[in-house]
C-alpha cells in the first residue's frame, strides 16, 4: 500500500483538515518579519486523501515552521502509538515541506515541494501549485504532482469560513474535494468535512478540537479505498469520521 503514498494524504496530517492548517500557514507566510510555529496535534485516526494510515490507536503528530518573506520550511511527523500489526508505538513518517507565498490583491498564490520521508524504499516527493481567493468561503485550488515514488496527479478544491462565536473563539467549518490521476486509477476520490473550535489563548497559544468525516466521492473510489485500506489495516472501508485536538504557538 506505502508504495501508493502520493494517493493517501495531505501533509500535516488530518487533515483533511488540512484546509485549516493550509489557511493559516499561507496567512503567516505575507509577515515580513520572521516568524515561528510549533505545534502538536492528537488524532484518533490518520486518514490522508481517504486512505487510512492507522487503527484503534492514538496518533500524535508534532510539527515545526519556520518563515521569512513569504518563504516557509515545515517538518511535520507522525506517531502511532499502537501501530496496528505491531502493537507497539512507532514514529513512522517524517515529511518535509517548502513553500513560497505571495499575494496578489485578493489572490494568494503559492508553490512548494513535499518530501515524504517514510523509511527507506518507501519515500516520496511531490511538487504543488495553490490558488486561493479571499472572498466568500475563501475557495482555493491545489494541484500535487508525485515526482518520485508513484507518478500521477492529486487535485483538491477546498473551501472554509469562520464564524466569531467569542473574542477568542470561533467556529471553523471547511469542506474538501480531491480528484486523482494516475496511470491505472483516475476518479473523484475523496471529500472531507471538518469542523474545528479554536480557542486562542492569551497572545501565542490556540487550542483547537476539531472533528472530521472522510468519504469516498464516486463508486471507483469505494472501491479503490476499501481495498487499499483492508489491505493495511484489515478494515475494508472509505468512509471514517475521526478527530482531536490541535495545540499551537505562533511568535
Amino acid at each position: 500500500m506505502k508504495a501508493k503514498r502520493y494517493l493517501q494524504g495531505i501533509t500535516g496530517g488530518l487533515l483533511g483538515c488540512g484546509l485549516l492548517a493550509v489557511t493559516a500557514t499561507g496567512a503567516m507566510a505575507q509577515e515580513e518579519e520572521p516568524w515561528a510555529e510549533l505545534a502538536v496535534d492528537t488524532y484518533s485516526q490518520y486518514i490522508w486523501r481517504g486512505y487510512a494510515f492507522s487503527r484503534d490507536s492514538l496518533i500524535i503528530q508534532p510539527s515545526m515552521t519556520v518563515g521569512w518573506q513569504g518563504f516557509s520550511v515545515n517538518l511535520w511527523g507522525n506517531l502511532d502509538t499502537d501501530l496496528y500489526g505491531v502493537d507497539t508505538s512507532v514514529w513512522n513518517e517524517t515529511d518535509l515541506t517548502l513553500a513560497y507565498d505571495h499575494t496578489i490583491g485578493p489572490v494568494d498564490l503559492s508553490a512548494g515541494y513535499i518530501y515524504y520521508g517514510l523509511g527507506g524504499e518507501d519515500d516520496t516527493q511531490e511538487v504543488y501549485l495553490a490558488a486561493g481567493y479571499d472572498t466568500l468561503l475563501a475557495p482555493s485550488l491545489t494541484v500535487y504532482r508525485d515526482i518520485d515514488g508513484a507518478p500521477g496527479w492529486y487535485v483538491s478544491l477546498a473551501i472554509g469560513h469562520s464564524i466569531p462565536l467569542a473574542d477568542n473563539l470561533s467556529l471553523d467549518l471547511g469542506a474538501q474535494a480531491g480528484y486523482v490521476y494516475t496511470s491505472d486509477y483516475d476518479a473523484l476520490h475523496d471529500g472531507v468535512i471538518s469542523v474545528a473550535l479554536p480557542y486562542l489563548v492569551g497572545e501565542y497559544f490556540t487550542v483547537a478540537p476539531v472533528v472530521a468525516y472522510s468519504f469516498a466521492l464516486s463508486s471507483d473510489a469505494k472501491d479503490e479505498l476499501e481495498a487499499a485500506n483492508d489491505e493495511a489495516i484489515e478494515h475494508d472501508k472509505a468512509n471514517f469520521v475521526y478527530g482531536g485536538l490541535s495545540l499551537s504557538m505562533t511568535f
